[in-house]
């Protein structure tokens, strides 16, 4: 691993230096202990597997996409030339915007491996100058694809798994009054089940959305059979035609069609977990030719029988195999649900290291797999919320709106970051640079404003989500960034208390091992001066511990210590993780006596953490209520020795009252 000792540190708290959003990272990919079995297992396994975890999303799409299309609300007529150029449209928009910009384009763009809007962030940051405007201004654009990646883990389980269950209808539509119940009996049943991790559901995730992917690929085909002519539609002459044909209908018809690419930020967000080769394959070797068949498929019936427009999916197999197919598709959108909550556990652990959320309880849910987590205040909020967006719009066709806008939102935000990164990262010349954001920028800012005139309809909804979600991290990484300054004022330079205070007035020494957390290795910590001050001791041992997240997703063990030792009792250390791990100082206290013989007994040692609280005299770059938000988010913040696994009875907080100026 590169020295990344002279990265400047972008976000910072208290007790975890952050050295992600601004550190200097190089275009590469690197195993990992979570991806490292890749290189032993074949491809087409890994695209098994990634067909199981990272296509939920956008493999369920068929159930509600079409239908939302052909609404009549937009006023698109059921006519040859309507169904041809929505088919058109849509099977240009999977073959530009998924397979070209994502598949083979953005994924290059990976992290030592892994994928996502933050390893993204990363990546832009790397090339510009720290706090700059530019700086600024990309962190608020990855923020912003971040805030709104929440919103749709809150629209994802309740759209997918209602489109599903809205499929009784077909058999009798005196279903109706159930669907919303049954919705919300699989959902709370999902939440619920949450904690026990997917280690043992994942096993069969895979299957069953292989199974998934060959049904709905022949149900398509044999509708293509009976409407061959549907074909035609490959041509791009019918996207264009119907695009300038009827103006106004294309337009609100665009944000509908904008449904089939829900999901195309996972292929990107879980390249981790199985690599960029294995995901490619499953796409263009199995999942992409199933949803087009499908969708195709469906258009085919629809021009035929466009009574059926009301729900094509369920319309395309016999009345005596709907229950069959509802079952599997309620079964499929639970695979999906859980994948986006997954990924917001996964985002929320990103965003608590790189200091945008404060500490929360995060539990591992298996001993294999580090990625695999739960965190019971983002499962149980996010179970609240979609319960509550069930029961209000009632209707899955009522959600496309707010889900057009959270998809279209984040996808332009990946293309702000991608250009940055083509430009000055990857190089790209000046011109094919302009084109790729000509190309994608238009298409993105196309699909948001068309999804944006749906606002009143429900897009509000994932607009407010992402609203909240964006002022809270921001303010959180504000208030960490005054304390930071706060510290450094007001901190005693640790050389200064070296020679000045233990040379000159030694306190009286006591035996153990103290361990005193600090952000800071050129500063004294605070609770040591406060423990001084109070009750004028020291330990015989004493070790300034120092945790860093850098910006890789993994650290190998033998290179996550560094030891400085000031004088024979005293012990500076730094212990690094990657941003995908979660930092322990029990591991830390271990490996202090395998690597460097340093020890320190358990009934021996005390942790000291310096507890802030703040005053009301307060910096006036944050207003009083943002003040009192950041104010909030502290209190309820995990407890330190909870967050980083420290036996909660060797634990010595020592407080004080913090003004920020």
């Amino acid at each position: 691993m590169e020295d990344l000792g002279n990265m400047r540190a972008a976000l910072l708290n208290p007790l975890l230096t952050v050295q992600y959003p601004f550190a200097k990272t190089r275009l590469k990919s690197s195993s990992s202990p979570k991806t490292s079995h890749t290189t032993h297992q074949g491809l087409s396994s890994l695209a098994l597997m990634a067909t199981g975890v990272v296509f939920g999303d956008i493999g369920t799409s068929p159930l509600y996409a079409l239908k939302a299309c052909f609404d009549p609300v937009n006023g698109i007529a059921l006519n040859s030339e309507s169904i041809n150029g929505v088919l058109s449209v849509l099977l240009w928009s999977f073959l530009l915007v998924i397979t070209f910009k994502y598949v083979f384009t953005v994924m290059r763009a990976n992290n030592h491996g892994e994928g996502g809007v933050l390893a993204l962030l990363a990546l832009s940051l790397s090339s510009v100058k720290p706090n700059s405007p530019t700086a600024r201004f990309l962190m608020v654009v990855g923020v912003i694809g971040a805030s709104l990646f929440y919103g749709d883990a809150v629209i994802t389980p309740a759209i997918s798994v209602m489109s599903a269950i809205e499929g009784m209808t077909v058999v009798s539509e005196h279903f109706t009054r159930f669907e919303v119940p049954i919705t919300l009996v699989i959902l709370l049943g999902l939440f619920v089940f949450e904690r026990r991790g997917t280690s043992t559901v994942g096993k069969i995730f895979g299957p069953i959305m292989l199974m998934w992917f060959l049904i709905i690929a022949a149900m398509g085909v044999v509708q293509i059979y009976e409407a061959p002519e549907i074909l035609l539609a490959i041509n791009p002459w019918y996207a264009w035609d119907f695009m300038r044909h009827d103006t106004r209908i294309a337009f609100m018809v665009l944000g509908s069609v904008f449904l089939v690419l829900a999901g195309a930020e996972a292929l990107y967000a879980d390249m981790g977990h199985f690599g960029m080769r294995a995901i490619q394959l499953a796409w263009m070797g199995l999942v992409m030719p199933s949803l087009l068949l499908n969708y195709f498929g469906q258009g085919a019936m629809m021009l035929h029988h466009p009574e059926t427009a009301s729900n094509p999916f369920f319309f395309m197999v016999p009345k005596s195999l709907t229950i069959f197919l509802v079952l599997l598709a309620a079964r499929t959108t639970v695979i999906a649900s859980q994948a986006c909550i997954s990924g917001a556990y996964s985002m929320t652990s990103q965003a608590i290291l790189l200091g945008f959320l404060p500490r929360m309880k995060v539990h591992q849910t298996s001993e294999r797999e580090i990625g695999q987590i739960y965190v019971p205040f983002v499962n149980w909020t996010l179970c609240a919320l979609v319960v509550l967006v069930v029961v209000v719009f009632q209707k899955s066709e009522s959600l496309a709106a707010a889900y057009g806008i959270a998809v279209s939102t984040t996808m332009l935000m990946t293309t702000l970051l991608a250009v940055v990164v083509m430009q000055h990262v990857w190089r790209w010349r000046l011109l094919n640079v302009a084109i790729f954001a000509l190309v994608f920028v238009s298409i993105d800012v196309l699909m948001f404003a068309s999804n944006l005139v749906k606002v009143a309809k429900g897009g509000w909804v994932t607009l407010l989500l992402g609203l909240v979600c964006f002022i809270a991290m921001f303010t959180w990484y504000q208030g960490r960034q005054l304390l930071r300054a706060h510290h450094l004022r007001e901190g005693l330079p640790l050389e200064e208390f070296m020679n000045n205070l233990l040379l000159k007035n030694p306190p009286h020494r006591i035996p153990g091992t103290a361990v005193f957390l600090s952000a800071q290795t050129q500063q004294a910590p605070f609770a040591l001066l406060q423990n001084l001050k109070h009750n004028h001791i020291l330990h015989e041992q004493v070790i300034f511990l120092k945790l860093s997240v850098w910006n890789v997703p993994w650290v190998e063990h033998h290179k996550r210590l560094r030891v400085k030792q000031l004088n024979p009792s005293m012990y500076q250390v730094r212990a690094v993780y990657g941003f995908k791990e979660t930092p322990d100082t029990q591991e830390v206290i271990r490996l202090l006596k395998e690597q460097f013989d340093i020890e320190c007994p358990p009934d021996d040692t005390s942790f000291f953490i310096a507890s802030e609280s703040l005053g009301h005299d307060l910096d006036s770059q944050m207003p009083h209520w943002r003040r009192s938000l950041f104010n909030a988010m502290m209190h309820n913040a995990t407890r330190t020795s909870d967050f980083f696994k420290i036996d909660v009875e060797r634990v010595i907080e020592l407080g004080t009252k913090v003004d920020l100026k």
